[in-house]
C-alpha cells in the first residue's frame, strides 16, 4: 500500500478527504493514520527504561485544567504479570504478551491537595469520577502513539474492567484510584491490519451533530465485511450462526448481554460519589 496520508485514510474510511499537501509530508501523520492494534508479538519483553521513557511522554499529554489525575503502573515482575493476565484470559492472544502497563485514574491525589491547603473537596460528584478517567484516557492514547512510533505495537485491553475490583487488589491500587485499561505492548510479530472505520459523515460533524443513518451502517457493515470479515462469531449458542455476519451485527450481539453490572459498585466502592 502506498505511504500517501490520503492513501492511508482511504483504507481506513469510504468518505476520506483528500488531504492537504502540507499534511501529506508529515510522517507522523501518516504512521497514525496507517496504525493497527497488534496482538502478535515478538516475545523478548520491552526494556524496562523504554517503558519508562514512554511512560513519561505519556504523562506529557493535555490532563484537565493540569490536575493530572492518571497514573502509570508498569508490570515489570512476570508473576504480577501473569495474575493480571489471568483476568482477561478470555482473549486467548493476551497470553502471548511480552509487556503490560496499566492506566489507572487517580482523583485520590487531588483530595490530598486539599488536605495539605486545609479547604474542602467541594466537588465529589461525578465529575470527579469523570475528569480521572478521560485524564487516564488521554495518556493511553499519548502512550500508544509514543510507542508505536518508536516501532512497537500496542493493543488496549478495557476488558480489565470486567475484573476491576481484583485487578486493583493486585496492583494495590487505594481508594479514588482505579484501572481504566491495560495496554499489551512488544515488537509486532506481524504488522497489524488497517481496520475500516464508520464513514465520516457518521462521525465526524460540522457545527452540529448529525444521527448516523441506518444506510450509513448498513453500507459500513458491507465494507468492512469485504476487507476484514470476522473469523469468529459472538454468542452462537444464543443466536446461531449468520451468513452475513456484520459488525453490526457483532456489536450489538456483543450488549445484548449483561457486562460489568458490578462496575459501578466498585468505583463507589473506591469512595467516589457517581451523583
Amino acid at each position: 500500500m502506498s505511504d500517501r496520508l490520503s492513501t492511508l485514510l482511504a483504507a481506513r474510511f469510504s468518505d476520506a478527504p483528500q488531504a492537504p499537501e502540507d499534511l501529506e509530508r508529515v510522517a507522523s501523520l501518516r504512521a497514525i493514520a496507517g496504525r493497527g492494534s497488534c496482538r502478535s508479538f515478538e516475545p523478548d519483553p520491552i526494556p524496562r527504561d523504554t517503558l519508562r521513557t514512554l511512560g513519561a511522554i505519556a504523562l506529557a499529554s493535555p490532563s484537565k485544567s493540569d490536575l493530572q489525575q492518571r497514573d502509570i503502573v508498569i508490570v515489570d515482575d512476570a508473576e504480577q504479570k501473569t495474575r493480571l493476565l489471568d483476568l482477561v484470559a478470555d482473549q486467548a492472544w493476551t497470553a502471548g504478551v511480552p509487556s503490560l502497563v496499566v492506566f489507572c485514574a487517580n482523583n485520590r491525589r487531588q483530595r490530598h491537595l486539599h488536605d495539605m491547603q486545609g479547604l474542602d473537596f467541594a466537588n465529589d460528584h461525578l465529575d470527579a469520577f469523570f475528569n480521572a478517567s478521560v485524564d487516564a484516557g488521554i495518556a493511553l492514547a499519548s502512550f500508544v502513539i509514543a510507542a508505536e512510533a518508536a516501532g512497537l505495537g500496542c493493543c488496549p485491553i478495557s476488558t480489565i474492567r470486567n475484573r476491576a475490583a481484583e485487578a486493583s487488589d493486585i496492583l494495590g491500587l487505594p481508594d479514588y484510584v482505579f484501572p481504566v485499561a491495560a495496554l499489551a505492548i512488544g515488537r509486532p510479530a506481524a504488522a497489524p491490519p488497517i481496520s475500516p472505520r464508520l464513514p465520516l459523515r457518521a462521525t465526524l460533524h460540522l457545527d452540529r451533530f448529525n444521527e448516523t443513518t441506518v444506510e450509513d451502517i448498513a453500507a459500513y457493515d458491507a465494507d468492512r465485511a469485504a476487507v476484514q470479515p470476522y473469523s469468529k462469531q459472538r454468542r452462537t449458542d444464543l443466536y446461531g450462526s449468520s451468513e452475513n455476519y456484520t459488525w453490526s451485527m457483532d456489536k450489538a450481539r456483543q450488549y445484548s448481554l449483561p457486562e460489568r453490572t458490578d462496575f459501578a459498585r466498585f468505583i463507589r466502592g473506591k469512595g467516589f460519589r457517581l451523583d
